[in-house]
């Protein structure tokens, strides 16, 4: 299975989980006089589009390469990413916002039921977090992490939700609130994942050196065509799941140009081969 499929497939896996429990929770809060589960909702609905949007970003950013991007649409991948991370930012401000509302309005405590639905949408989404994000590590994917780190905050937003409601069943009359000052507080966690998922797709638009892994990688490969001295200069940019890589390799100064050229594409043709991820590799011949 390409990366590709595995992105999509993963994405299809968020889609169907969040509209599924967008549902359970809508009506599980609405019944159960929690508006912790209602935000819960909200954010699990913001969810549905994001994940869209990250479908359709991984989708446009693997189109082959064309005369007007000859780089491929890589670089579309952030961008999704950066729509993404609004779409956090909109469903933490709703959620805040209405959260202060509830506070300041006297209602019913939640019922005991709606924790056992909690504690199951905990462990569901903590489950899809995992699953996402392991994904997205093995595709490269910075718009897939986002998405499983769309799950992380429903995870945590459940978690802050269930401890406000065990503080207001707990407690008993006067504590009707508890519930919705967890669910405020889930809105800052949420806002501060966003941050944490806008920083590094930041850094690849920006070009921000950030792969000494694969460098290392890059220049062990390179030791092991013959006829390759020693390396120079390795630059390396993100473009959706792939990186480019401009590599200065040294080679023996008194070999003909035609020697250094075939060389170079034999060096070329290594790293393609042996790290899969790479997308164009341009190779600078330095004498020795």
């Amino acid at each position: 299975m390409s990366n590709e499929e595995k992105a999509i497939k993963a994405t299809y896996f968020s889609i169907i989980g969040n509209t599924s429990l967008a549902l359970i929770k809508g009506l599980a809060g609405f019944f159960g006089n929690s508006y912790a589960l209602v935000a819960d909702a909200i954010e699990s609905t913001t969810d549905i589009f994001a994940s869209l949007l990250v479908l359709f970003g991984i989708k446009y950013s693997n189109r082959p390469a064309d005369d007007n991007h000859p780089y491929g649409h890589g670089r579309a991948e952030p961008l999704i990413t950066f729509l993404v991370v609004g779409f956090l930012i909109t469903s933490a401000t709703i959620i805040g916002y209405e959260s202060i509302i509830n506070i300041q309005t006297p209602h019913e405590l939640p019922k005991s039921w709606t924790l056992y639905v909690l504690g199951a949408i905990i462990l569901w989404k903590e489950y899809s977090f995992r699953l996402v994000m392991k994904r997205s590590k093995e595709t490269n994917s910075s718009s897939l992490k986002a998405d499983a780190w769309h799950h992380r905050s429903d995870a945590l937003t459940s978690v802050a939700a269930f401890i406000g409601i065990s503080i207001a069943l707990f407690m008993g009359k006067g504590y009707e609130a508890a519930d919705d000052w967890a669910a405020l507080f889930a809105s800052v966690f949420i806002l501060y994942n966003s941050y944490l998922i806008f920083r590094p797709a930041l850094g690849e638009i920006m070009d921000e050196h950030l792969y000494d892994d694969l460098v290392e990688e890059i220049r062990e490969v390179s030791h092991q065509v013959d006829g390759i001295i020693d390396t120079e200069k390795c630059f390396i940019r993100k473009a959706g799941m792939k990186y480019h890589v401009d590599l200065h390799a040294r080679v023996k100064g008194s070999i003909t140009v035609k020697e250094g050229h075939d060389l170079s594409h034999l060096l070329k043709d290594t790293l393609r081969e042996k790290i899969p991820e790479l997308g164009h590799v341009l190779i600078h011949i330095e004498p020795d």
